[in-house]
Parts: C-alpha cells; sequence; structure tokens
C-alpha cells in the first residue's frame, strides 16, 4: 500500500506501451489548460455570484484565482520533477504510496468523467439556442433532453454527437487535437473579448458605488461559487508524456494558463458590473452575458456570437476532459493498477484508441441518459481532493527527494502548499453532505478493486515488471 513509483526508472507492465509521441509545445499546452478551465462556468458564473457579493465579486474572483493558483504552482514543480502523464495521479504515486494513488486516480477518473458528459449535456442546451437564434428552430425535445430531465425527452442526441467527434479526434492523434483546441480556445477569448469591449461601452463606475453590501461574508461565499470556474488547470499535467521538454514546458503552460484564465475572468467580471445594476443579475440564471449584449447594442447579432462562442467553449472543454481521462487510464495501465489492455497504443498515430473508445461510451451513456443537474454536483470534489494531494505532495517530495532536479520551485515554501491545502479544504468543507456520501461510496470502490486486482498485478511486483 506504501510503495512508491520511483521518479526515474520505473518498472512497466507487461503488455504495456512505455511512452507516448511527444508532439506538445508550450502554447498548445497553454491553451489545453485555458481551454479546459474557461468553459461553460464564466457564461453563466455571474449570475450565481453578484447576488452573493454585489460589485465586490471582482474581488471574489481574485481570491478564487488566487486559490487556485497556490495550487497551480504546486502543480508547477511536480510536473518538472516528475515529467509523466497521470497528473496528480502519478504525482501522488511518487510521493504517498500506491493505495493513495488509487484513491487520487478515482477522484480524477471521477472529475473528468462526469465533467465529460455534463458539460456535453450543457452543450446540447447551447446548440440548440443558437440554432434559434440563427435558423429559427430547435431540436426537439425528444432528442435533445434525457429521459429523467425536468422537460424528459428519450436521447440527448447533440451530447452524443459532440463526444463522438472529440473521440474521433483523440484518435487522430495528440498533436492535432491539440493544434484544434488552441484554435477553438482563441476563437472562445476572442468572443468574451468582444463582450468586454462591447459592455465598456456602456460602462457606468457608478454602478459599482455599493461596492460590498454583504461584507466580507459575502465575498467569502461568492468566491466558493467562482472557484469551480477554475477548475480544469490540472488537466495540462495530464499531458506529460506527450509534452515536448516537459521539465519547463509544463510549468510554463500551467502559469501562463492560471494568469490567462484569470485576467480574463476579471475583466469580464468587471465589464458585465459596469453596464446594469448588481441587483438585476439575480434575474438572468440562463444566458447572463447574451441577456447583457442584448440591452447594450438592442440587437442580437451580437448574443449570437456569443452563444457561438459557448458552443465552441464547451467542444474545447470536452475535448480536453475527454483527454486527460484516457491518459491517466494510460498510465495506470502502464504502472499495472489496470490491465495493461488500457496502456496500449495504436502503432501509426501512438493514441491509446482503446482508452480513447472506452471512455467514449461511457461519457456519452451518461449524457444520453442523466440529466445536467444529477452530473454536475460530483465534478468539483474529486478535483479539490486531487489539488490537495498535490499540495502535500510538494512538501514530501522535498524532504525525501531534496537534490532531485527541478525547473520550477514553489515560491515562498512552504507556506505556499500549506496556503493551498487551507484554501481548497475550506471549499471542500462547504460541499453538501450527500456528495461526500456518493463521493465516499466512489472511493470505497475503487480501493476494493485494487485491493482484489490492483496490489496483486502492479508492476512494483517482480514478477509483473518488464
Amino acid at each position: 500500500m506504501l510503495r512508491r513509483r520511483p521518479v526515474v526508472g520505473a518498472r512497466v507492465a507487461h503488455g504495456a506501451a512505455d511512452h507516448l509521441k511527444r508532439s506538445i509545445g508550450t502554447f498548445q499546452l497553454t491553451m489545453f489548460g485555458v481551454g479546459s478551465t474557461v468553459g461553460t462556468g464564466i457564461f453563466f458564473v455571474m449570475s450565481q455570484a453578484v447576488p452573493e457579493a454585489g460589485p465586490a465579486v471582482i474581488v471574489s474572483f481574485l481570491i478564487a484565482g488566487i486559490a487556485a493558483g497556490l495550487a497551480a504552482i504546486c502543480y508547477a514543480e511536480l510536473a518538472s520533477a516528475v515529467p509523466v502523464s497521470g497528473s496528480s495521479y502519478s504525482y501522488a504515486y511518487t510521493t504517498l504510496g500506491e493505495a493513495v494513488a488509487m484513491g487520487v486516480a478515482a477522484c480524477l477518473l471521477l472529475e473528468y468523467g462526469v465533467s465529460t458528459a455534463a458539460v456535453a449535456v450543457a452543450w446540447s442546451g447551447y446548440l440548440n439556442k443558437l440554432l434559434s437564434n440563427v435558423f429559427g428552430f430547435q431540436l426537439p425535445l425528444a432528442l435533445s433532453a434525457a429521459p429523467w430531465d425536468s422537460q424528459p425527452g428519450y436521447v440527448n442526441l447533440p451530447a452524443i454527437i459532440l463526444i463522438g467527434m472529440c473521440a474521433l479526434l483523440l484518435i487522430r492523434g495528440a498533436g492535432e487535437s491539440a493544434t484544434v483546441n488552441a484554435v477553438m480556445v482563441l476563437i472562445k477569448l476572442g468572443v468574451l473579448v468582444m463582450f468586454v469591449i462591447i459592455a465598456f461601452t456602456a460602462f457606468d463606475a457608478d454602478r459599482l458605488k455599493d461596492f460590498a453590501p454583504f461584507g466580507v461574508a459575502g465575498i467569502g461565499s461568492a468566491a466558493g461559487t467562482i472557484f469551480f470556474s477554475y477548475i480544469g488547470l490540472d488537466a495540462v499535467s495530464t499531458a506529460g508524456d506527450e509534452v515536448k521538454d516537459p521539465q519547463k514546458t509544463m510549468p510554463r503552460a500551467i502559469i501562463a494558463a492560471l494568469l490567462t484564465v484569470a485576467g480574463v475572468y476579471v475583466l469580464v467580471a468587471l465589464a458585465a458590473l459596469g453596464t446594469q445594476p448588481w441587483r438585476d443579475f439575480a434575474a438572468q440564471q440562463q444566458a447572463g452575458l447574451a441577456t447583457i449584449l442584448d440591452n447594450v447594442t438592442h440587437s442580437r447579432w451580437a448574443s449570437t456570437i456569443l452563444a457561438a462562442g459557448a458552443v465552441i467553449s464547451i467542444f474545447s472543454v470536452t475535448l480536453v476532459s475527454m483527454y486527460g481521462q484516457t491518459r491517466i487510464l494510460f498510465a495506470m495501465g502502464r504502472d499495472g493498477l489496470l490491465p495493461a489492455r488500457f496502456a496500449t497504443v495504436n502503432a501509426r498515430t501512438m493514441t491509446p484508441v482503446t482508452n480513447t473508445a472506452i471512455v467514449g461510451v461511457a461519457a456519452g451513456g451518461l449524457a444520453a441518459f442523466v440529466p445536467l443537474e444529477k452530473l454536475a454536483d460530483m465534478v468539483s470534489i474529486g478535483t479539490l481532493t486531487a489539488f490537495i494531494v498535490v499540495s502535500v505532495g510538494v512538501v514530501i517530495l522535498r524532504v525525501r527527494e531534496p537534490d532531485l532536479p527541478r525547473a520550477f520551485k514553489v515560491p515562498g515554501y512552504p507556506v505556499t502548499p500549506a496556503l493551498s491545502v487551507l484554501a481548497c479544504g475550506y471549499v471542500l468543507v462547504s460541499l453538501h453532505w450527500y456528495t461526500w456520501i456518493a463521493f465516499t461510496g466512489w472511493i470505497s470502490l475503487a480501493l476494493v478493486f485494487y485491493f482484489l486486482w490492483g496490489r496483486h498485478h502492479s508492476a512494483l511486483n517482480s514478477g509483473e515488471a518488464a
């Protein structure tokens, strides 16, 4: 249970590939981080966060960014010291041992798997809105809603199509997927910049006068809501085996993605708050940013472009979420904690085709038949747990292997990792009790699998190592 995967010279399970093709550069990897983070959140989080904090939600965005940034900085150090695929699963295996790594892997598979399905369901809704704006029709409810949704249908066909397209792109190759993702990220950043420019034409500083109507408590509550808009930065570290010069590229990409995301979020929040009284945000639960553009331009052209940006945004989130999950499965198969079939790659494309097919079918099934509100609750708890493990792992690896080469070191060590743990722990405590029960059940199943199968087939067993 406590045995650790060595940083250098780790054994590989029989039948597993020991590497993937290194084809991703710094800019593409940065766009992975931005693409997985700037998703549906920024398009609707204002209507949830502004009523909690008022105009001081700008401070809440900064606080949430700092909390996510603390974890991102810890990721950057471990990514430079342990440059392999698998994200915090691989880091936990190196620092905390095999059993903890299995639990973290379950957290990540939960995060990426449920997130893929959840954002695909959301994509279906945005696609219908765009079709309505542009062509004046929508897909029938029977083909665009789950059977148990508030407005039930038979199957969510657009969600299945989206996941299928992403799976085909991932099978084609990591480099090609990274390029397509980079293009989509630049488009959606351009759409958000368009929103900021248009909103600032109607900016009125007087709307910020009642800056913090609910005081510090309101700012903190809104920061907890907004924090989940920063989830996704860990996707950068799932690409360790496919990045050129990973020791330097991965820390740079993580920090660059964090700064880009935080800057865009604060600008969007400031521009939106200057266009209307903060109390109006509560009534804009659906397509809040699009409503603001309609009010400013007195036409629908800008909101139609924004809706198109949301559709593209969710496509890129789905792509990166599926990518991250397939690479975690690859790392687990390579380590022997899953069957070696999960660590086989196509000889031509050097991609794990089996993993991509399995993830596509599983996520497609969830997205097709399970409504969004049943999926979204489980995404964040796995991510926060992984953030805490990475922050603790920085300290452990510094103590255990102080001479290990690190292209990036956490500034303010050991205070920064400690603050990261506290910040993530604060948000974890605020989650609903039923989320904790479901999470505990999922982790328990993963550990049962480990004790019955994984520990006997681990590549660290001399009889199972190549």
